[in-house]
């Protein structure tokens, strides 16, 4: 058990209107520097099915990809005690400030990347009940059981709908 501050920043604008939340940075995010840096998590293909467009390879291409489509993006999580990538190990975990983000883009609706992403959300941030929250089935490998073609219909009609 290793404890770990978030290593990168939100990422969002004024025009932002969807903000995706994951719950920490996977190691392989940690060592790549960026959100989803696991090859075999699924969340940029998944996102290049919904709009239909690649999603550039580089970090700088990534963000302007996301911001292109109005899309925020962080974590619930700015440090905690985690084992490798296992959410199930998280101990000692301290919140972001979602309002960094709600106060400095047009967001209306959260969009939970996983289950423990979304019991975070409700349990450290409550006070945006007037903020639609939608939980979707987690990118990560580790939920194999959601096929990639699942996960592109209900992320599809979350984010699009």
């Amino acid at each position: 058990m290793k404890f770990q501050k978030h290593p990168f920043g939100p990422i969002y604008n004024k025009q932002s209107t969807i903000l995706i939340l994951g719950s920490f940075p996977s190691v392989k995010s940690r060592q790549n520097g960026f959100y989803y840096g696991n090859p075999n998590n699924r969340f940029w293909k998944v996102l290049e099915e919904v709009w239909g467009k690649a999603v550039p390879r580089d970090i700088e291409g990534k963000i302007d990809f996301l911001l292109e489509h109005h899309i925020a993006l962080w974590d619930v999580l700015a440090s905690c005690e985690i084992s490798g990538s296992s959410d199930a190990s998280i101990r000692n975990p301290v919140p972001n400030d979602l309002n960094v983000i709600l106060k400095g883009s047009s967001v209306s609706k959260i969009l939970a990347n996983g289950q423990l992403a979304s019991r975070m959300i409700n349990q450290y941030h409550a006070d945006k009940e007037k903020i639609k929250l939608i939980t979707l089935p987690s990118t990560s490998p580790a939920n194999a059981s959601w096929s990639l073609e699942r996960l592109i219909e209900v992320w599809s009609s979350a984010i699009l709908f």
